[in-house]
């Protein structure tokens, strides 16, 4: 099995930064496709940003210029910059697992971990 873990959230004032790694452990080859998404009370869970394997990254418009993504090895990050009360919401990794084999490819989420942004 494989599991997901999100660190890294907490309290930050607007304008701050926080920078959120999330780590796969377990029977894990490869990750392909990872995504951060995010989701506040009330709403949907969106996506923020997904990088692929060549290293391309996307962004949602409302994050871009502000937000990184990035990874290395088993571990994938978001780098936030410039935050703001709007940002506040539980993030989630999202990402696409080859087992050790190379054999089975699996989508699997991690449990969230909360960024609140407020002065």
């Amino acid at each position: 099995q494989v599991q997901l873990v999100e660190s890294g959230g907490g309290l930050v004032q607007p304008g701050g930064s926080l920078r959120l790694p999330c780590a796969a452990s377990g029977n894990v080859g490869s990750i392909n496709i990872a995504s951060w998404y995010r989701q506040s009370p009330g709403s949907q869970r969106d996506l923020v940003a997904r990088i692929f394997t060549s290293g391309r990254a996307n962004y949602a418009d409302s994050v871009r210029d502000r937000f990184t993504i990035s990874r290395d090895n088993a571990k994938v990050y978001l780098q936030m910059n410039r935050l703001k009360p709007e940002d506040t919401a539980v993030y989630y990794c999202n990402a696409d697992v080859m087992d050790s084999a190379y054999v089975t490819l699996k989508n699997f989420w991690g449990q969230g971990t909360q960024v609140t942004v407020s002065s």
